[in-house]
C-alpha cells in the first residue's frame, strides 16, 4: 500500500509541474530594453576646445597662438597676470567663464517611431529674378602702426586663405641657413619647438596686438623675453617640420591669423 501511495504521489507532482510548463509557455513574456549609458574616458590634455592643460614647454603665449586666441582673454579667463607665468599640469579654460555648449537635442525612447507632423499646403509665389551680385570689396588691412618688412629673400609658394587652418600664413622657399629676419621690432614671447606643425618656431610681440611668427627654422638665434629691432636676424631657415627648406610666417592682430602680403611691402 505504502508502495502504492509513493508512486501516486510522484505521478501528481509530474502533472502538476507538466502543467506549469504548458501554463509558462502559452504566457507572453514583456522584455524591457535596458540602454547602458556610456561615460567619455577622461583625456590628460583637458577637453578639446574648453579647456587645455599645459605641459613643460608651454607658454602663455603660444597655447593662444595655437588656438587661435588673443592672449589678453586667455590670460583674463583663467585670472592670469603679468608676466603671465604657467605651470606643467595647470589646466586652462579656452573660453570665457560661464560659456557652456548648447544642450543636445533630445530622442524619442527606444522603439517610439516619430514621424514629422506634415505642414499645410502653401502657394509658393513666383521666383523673383535674382539681383546682380556685385564683387566683393578688396580687404582693408588694419593699421598697424608698424612699417613691416620682409622676413626672408625667396619665392611665395603658398598663399594666406581666410578660414583656411592650414593656411594661415605665407610659405616663402630659400636655401638652409640663409637668415631669417624680425619684420618688425618687438620682444620675443615663444622660442621653441612645442607646437606640432610649425618646427622650431619664433613668436614675437609687436604690441598687445599684434604678434608674428617664423616658423621651420634650422635654428633659432633669440630666446624668450630678447627685445629684437626690426630687420635683426632671429633665425636660420630650414625645414624643421616641413619638406623642404622654407620660412612659414604669419601675422596675427587680437590673435586672429591676417593676410601678410596686406601688410609687407610690394616687391
Amino acid at each position: 500500500m505504502n508502495g502504492e501511495r509513493t508512486t501516486l504521489r510522484l505521478i501528481a507532482s509530474a502533472a502538476v509541474a507538466a502543467l506549469l510548463v504548458m501554463l509558462a509557455a502559452c504566457t507572453s513574456t514583456v522584455v524591457r530594453e535596458t540602454i547602458p549609458t556610456t561615460t567619455p574616458a577622461a583625456t590628460g590634455g583637458g577637453t578639446p576646445g574648453v579647456s587645455t592643460v599645459v605641459q613643460r614647454g608651454d607658454t602663455l603665449y603660444g597655447i593662444a597662438f595655437r588656438n587661435g586666441l588673443d592672449f589678453r582673454d586667455l590670460a583674463a579667463w583663467n585670472a592670469i597676470g603679468p608676466p603671465y607665468t604657467i605651470y606643467p599640469g595647470q589646466n586652462l579654460r579656452l573660453r570665457p567663464p560661464g560659456k557652456v555648449a548648447a544642450a543636445p537635442t533630445p530622442r524619442p525612447p527606444a522603439g517610439v517611431v516619430t514621424r514629422p507632423a506634415t505642414p499645410p499646403a502653401q502657394t509658393q509665389p513666383a521666383p523673383k529674378p535674382a539681383a546682380p551680385v556685385a564683387a566683393s570689396p578688396a580687404p582693408v588691412p588694419v593699421n598697424s602702426g608698424f612699417a613691416w618688412q620682409w622676413p626672408a629673400d625667396g619665392t611665395i609658394i603658398s598663399r594666406f586663405t581666410a578660414g583656411d587652418a592650414t593656411r594661415q600664413g605665407i610659405g616663402i622657399a630659400g636655401n638652409s641657413g640663409q637668415p631669417v629676419r624680425a619684420a618688425a621690432a618687438g620682444v620675443v614671447v615663444y622660442s621653441g619647438a612645442g607646437l606640432v606643425g610649425y618646427g622650431e618656431l619664433i613668436i614675437i610681440k609687436h604690441s598687445d596686438t599684434w604678434l608674428s611668427a617664423y616658423g621651420h627654422n634650422r635654428k633659432r638665434l633669440v630666446n624668450e623675453g630678447q627685445n629684437v629691432a626690426a630687420g635683426q636676424q632671429i633665425a636660420e631657415m630650414g625645414r624643421s617640420g616641413a619638406a623642404r627648406d622654407m620660412l612659414h610666417f604669419e601675422i596675427r592682430y587680437n590673435g586672429k591669423p591676417q593676410d601678410p602680403l596686406l601688410y609687407l611691402p610690394r616687391r
